[in-house]
């Protein structure tokens, strides 16, 4: 790896095509091994939601290689990636620069979307435009080594990790993945062979020990790491009462630079509004097959609904997500530690609804409404719960424009994490001038890497063209939800936050946990994405009209 890392820094943009085109072919020869791998590791073959959501997320691997080799071939031709939509300054300065829908197939695939990235305020201009690819406008660049510690609970994110450093960041990798599906390994050895037998990229494997050792390996110039913030200070200040002690004292054992994209305890803020009973009960869907995805295991699933307490909707709100979730097929608890956290936070709630029929090895989805906002340390507010686990807490506000003033505050101020926030608001609301300026400033206050508009967390990572990570300023002494980013596949050199606007009703919505073709659609997903045609295009929407 050090041999080459000099090379690889240097390497020319059409040898690096070649090389995507190399995996992109490669990749097609374990894409069945990979999803069923996933398939079996968290018990899913008798649950038709769960065997198409492994496709659905296997489908971003392919997604991801094919928009770097789009933003190279940008490159090659006119000096960088290529931003799809406007670019507009807002009122403080602050460039936005639209990057969805990139294409006639983005658009049709899925229409109403739009998604823009926010530039930092401060954040310099070439030619009125926000700076991109400066890894590749600079000249004798030198090698780094990079070590990638994997995500644990979804498979694909890893691609996404070491992509970002390899493409965008210009670092050869030492890739380890998480034990918890450290079966991927040998599928990404084979799939990314174009990188691995040129010495770009190696596989490792191991826990504890093993990604001690290289964490402080001498070779190794450059951490990042998906997980907990836990982990992130085990190996930034090493664990247990010492590792505290340094953290204290402000003496980290590490002190290589270090990216991480942790947890969050995601908030829904539902803006009160027209809401009729079809419309509540879409939202709750939308909600809670959100929440149900990969059991409840991401750093983006839904966590606090942020309800007005004056809503007059509100108890019908909750009572439709508790309905919809009590009908969905519970999964296997997969991922180590969550049966203790699902325990302690029951103990501290013993009113909460956990809902649904469990076997042996299984959680139900535990739903706590009515969280007292007035109690700050509230376990649903300071710790994420990783798992099945979703809170609701309301606030008391005299206006609904209030009301939205105070849910930004309460999301920015007393819940843990900045990586993901959403805010479902109807179409009629905003129209509302007092409403609508109200949104349009939580947008703007929200201190989350990603803002979704009436969607969830999932949505802005599934596009990967908008950047996503926690939102800037964190340092390891308070590190939230990490540090740096990821997707950036238009190669944003001072990205801020991404803000994704959805329709406030999909029709159809294929991806819902009672789809009746999830299976048919996450095949037909991961085709349309391997090779985005009028051919597979058109499978896609007739597999999504049958849901």
């Amino acid at each position: 790896m050090k041999a080459n890392k000099d090379v690889w820094a240097n390497l020319d943009i059409q040898e690096r095509i070649n090389i995507l085109d190399e995996i992109i072919h490669d990749v097609q020869s374990v894409a069945d091994r990979w999803i069923n791998a996933g398939i079996e590791a968290q018990d899913l073959q008798a649950n038709a939601y769960g065997v198409g959501e492994k496709n659905v997320t296997f489908s971003l691997v392919y997604r991801i290689v094919r928009l770097f080799r789009q933003s190279l071939l940008d490159i090659q031709q006119t000096g960088n990636p290529c931003i799809p939509g406007p670019v507009h300054q807002r009122e403080n300065g602050q460039l936005v620069a639209q990057v969805f829908p990139q294409t006639l197939y983005d658009k049709l695939s899925m229409l109403g979307v739009r998604a823009e990235i926010w530039m930092m305020p401060d954040a310099p201009l070439k030619n009125g435009l926000p700076t991109q690819a400066s890894f590749y406008h600079s000249q004798n660049n030198k090698g780094r080594v990079t070590l990638v510690l994997g995500a644990g609970n979804v498979a694909a994110l890893i691609v996404a990790d070491f992509m970002q450093k390899l493409f965008v960041d210009g670092q050869v990798v030492i890739l380890k993945p998480n034990p918890v599906n450290d079966y991927i390994g040998p599928l990404i050895e084979e799939g990314f062979r174009g990188l691995i037998e040129r010495n770009f990229m190696r596989v490792l494997y191991g826990g504890v020990t093993e990604g001690t050792f290289l964490v402080q390996h001498p070779l190794v110039d450059e951490i990042h790491m998906t997980g907990s913030d836990r982990t992130f200070e085990a190996i930034v200040f090493g664990p247990g009462a010492e590792g505290a002690q340094r953290k204290a004292a402000r003496t980290p054992q590490i002190t290589k630079p270090i990216t991480a994209e942790l947890g969050n305890i995601s908030p829904v803020i539902v803006v009160p509004g027209p809401w009729r009973e079809s419309e509540i009960q879409a939202q709750a869907a939308k909600l809670g097959t959100a929440f149900s995805a990969n059991a409840g295991c991401a750093c983006l699933t839904p966590r606090m609904i942020i309800n007005w307490q004056q809503w007059e909707q509100r108890q019908q709100f909750n009572a439709e997500l508790a309905n919809f979730l009590s009908q969905i097929q519970t999964r296997k608890a997969y991922y180590p530690g969550t049966m203790e956290i699902h325990n302690r936070f029951v103990t501290e709630h013993p009113d909460a609804r956990q809902l649904g029929e469990t076997s042996e090895g299984q959680l139900p989805w535990t739903f706590i409404p009515n969280v007292d906002e007035t109690n700050q340390q509230d376990i649903c507010f300071t710790q994420e719960g990783f798992g099945s686990l979703m809170g609701e807490t309301g606030l008391a506000a005299d206006s609904v424009e209030t009301f939205i003033e105070k849910a930004v505050a309460f999301a920015n101020e007393t819940l843990w994490g900045n990586l993901v926030a959403t805010i479902l608001v109807h179409p009629k609301s905003m129209k509302d001038p007092k409403i609508g300026t109200a949104v349009n400033q939580a947008i703007e206050k929200l201190r989350y890497g990603s803002v979704v508009v009436n969607h969830l967390g999932v949505m802005a990572y599934m596009l990967t063209v908008t950047s996503w990570g926690a939102y800037p300023g964190q340092d390891i002494y308070d590190i939230q939800s990490g540090i740096g980013t990821v997707n950036n596949v238009l190669m944003f050199d001072h990205p801020q936050k991404s803000v994704v606007y959805y329709p406030f009703i999909q029709k159809p919505d294929p991806v819902l946990t009672t789809s009746r073709n999830i299976r048919d659609f996450g095949k037909k997903f991961v085709d349309f994405q391997l090779s985005p045609s009028p051919m597979t295009l058109t499978r896609l929407l007739i597999s999504a009209m049958k849901s």
